[in-house]
């Protein structure tokens, strides 16, 4: 009998993909109301210059170790503790600046101050635009009360608070937010799915890991020995990562629950 589920955040519950997409869409409406640039060739030349940029630092491994992804340097402050928060925020200025730079010369402008200005209009053009999934709320106004219940997400714990302080509904729901910088290892890693267990005070056997990602989420669930349930919503093709269940919308998994206890 299920007791406990344990929830992703980004593009689980928090739809950050679309967020990230229209802070892009408005920072480049104002190079191209400037530069007469195409707004879409640039946020393409932006997000390649950010992963090679991101790639080449110190701090990759950390980042990749915690889930911390390129676009998320791109506006989080990284105001945590630990030598390589610290290193992260000591870099993010310029990284941010010459991600938006680079970006701009490769269509031709070489203007590093408006580099400058794009690559400080993007976090708060990013913080502007918070977006949950319609069925979110739905889906844990069900499940609050009758299952304890975690949320377990990569990232920075600044970061990650902020996202939650600009969705202030939805952190209220959740007995535990386990956060993996401030755990010190991220998803796929089962000692943080361990954690998270012990936090709840359940079995492996009681609980049910929800998220979108195969390789951090569903991994991470397997390897901890836990069921999982991948939330499939772009009709990605299946990989070598094997979920328990797959559902296409979060409210499927009202159903779908009701099923495993019934098993």
């Amino acid at each position: 009998m299920l007791k406990a589920i344990m929830f992703d955040l980004d593009d689980t519950l928090l739809w950050d993909k679309k967020s990230i997409a229209e802070a892009f869409k408005s920072t480049c409406n104002i190079a191209e109301t400037r530069y007469a640039v195409d707004p879409v060739k640039l946020e393409e030349r932006v997000r390649r210059n950010a992963r090679t940029l991101y790639a080449s630092y110190d701090t990759y491994d950390f980042t990749q170790m915690i889930g911390i992804n390129p676009f998320e340097g791109l506006w989080g402050n990284f105001l945590d503790e630990g030598d390589s928060f610290h290193q992260l925020k000591k870099i993010a200025p310029t990284y941010r600046k010459e991600a938006w730079t680079r970006g701009l010369k490769d269509l031709g402008i070489d203007d590093p101050e408006f580099g400058y200005v794009l690559a400080e209009t993007f976090p708060t053009r990013r913080k502007e635009s918070p977006f949950v999934y319609d069925d979110a709320f739905a889906v844990l106004d069900q499940l609050k009360g009758k299952y304890k219940l975690l949320l377990l997400t990569n990232g920075s714990p600044d970061l990650q608070q902020t996202k939650l302080e600009l969705t202030p509904e939805l952190a209220p729901y959740f007995e535990h937010i386990v956060i993996s910088g401030a755990f010190g290892k991220g998803k796929p890693d089962p000692s943080i799915f361990e954690h998270a267990l012990k936090l709840l005070s359940v079995e492996k056997d009681e609980a049910l890991m929800v998220g979108d990602n195969l390789n951090t989420d569903i991994l991470g669930a397997s390897l901890a020995g836990i069921d999982s349930v991948w939330i499939n919503r772009e009709q990605k093709e299946k990989t070598d990562v094997a979920p328990t269940f797959r559902i296409t919308q979060l409210q499927e998994l009202l159903a779908l629950i009701e099923k495993v206890n019934q098993r």
